[in-house]
């Protein structure tokens, strides 16, 4: 249940136009709803700004449907990541509004028209290289939901760093950047030591044998000699979405 309507129905309430118990039935289920193989936490909106997010991975399409349906009927905005384009496809039909962002594996259904909670700047998301966009576009695409201005800058890792000091301007201008990179990951601390906004670093599994599917970059990054990094988990584009657009309130 989002802010509004919460709102919604206590002037209801007031103005008579709703009883008390009434009410109480449309609020029972606030806390959570407990569908039996999943509880619904529809208070996250109120405690973080932003509803609960559905991981599909080790879900059924039928689960996921069912709990896609129960956070929509709340008036809360769907986001749902690691969907498959079968999981998406049951979405769309249970809810017409949903949108499949393929290259993100996100399932997204805003129902509300505008965050309540301002936003300060723009987020910027890069990736070192082609092969790590995926990840890079679910970090984008959760901090477009939760209400973030972002920009995307690809394919410029320390290969050829000519390709990132072209947009100095851009990495500058930026409240918040997520650097998106696998092999060794050091794209991150390269950024790091050009701004002086808060970096969050993703290493992705993608890299060769002694990458290790992406434990290399992870060590990389976290053992950064720029200030200011902070690294998620390897292939945590959402995490680190999520946490680029609590950063920029």
């Amino acid at each position: 249940m989002n802010i509004a309507r919460i709102q919604s129905l206590l002037e209801q309430v007031r103005n008579g136009t709703v009883d008390v118990a009434e009410a109480m039935n449309d609020l029972r289920s606030l806390p959570f709803e407990d569908l039996g193989f999943a509880r619904i936490d529809h208070h996250r909106l109120l405690r973080r700004g932003f509803p609960e997010v559905i991981l599909c991975e080790g879900k059924t399409i039928e689960q996921v449907v069912v709990i896609a349906k129960k956070i929509v009927e709340k008036g809360a905005t769907l986001l749902a990541t690691r969907a498959t384009p079968e999981m998406a496809e049951a979405i769309r039909e249970a809810v017409p509004s949903a949108q499949y962002h393929a290259a993100a594996r996100i399932v997204v259904a805003v129902t509300e028209s505008k965050s309540p909670i301002e936003k300060r700047g723009t987020i910027l998301v890069v990736s070192a290289g082609t092969s790590d966009i995926p990840v890079a576009e679910e970090a984008a695409v959760t901090a477009e939901v939760m209400g973030n201005p972002v920009e995307r800058l690809f394919d410029v890792g320390v290969a050829g760093l000519h390709r990132l000091l072209a947009h100095r301007e851009l990495l500058e201008s930026a409240r918040v950047i997520v650097v998106v990179a696998g092999m060794e990951g050091a794209l991150a601390s390269v950024v790091g030591g050009l701004v002086d906004a808060p970096v969050i670093a993703v290493p992705t599994s993608i890299g060769y044998g002694a990458s290790f599917g992406g434990l290399a970059a992870l060590l990389g990054m976290l053992n950064s000699c720029s200030p200011g990094v902070t690294v998620v988990n390897i292939d945590n584009g959402f995490g680190a979405g999520y946490a680029a657009g609590l950063m920029n309130r």
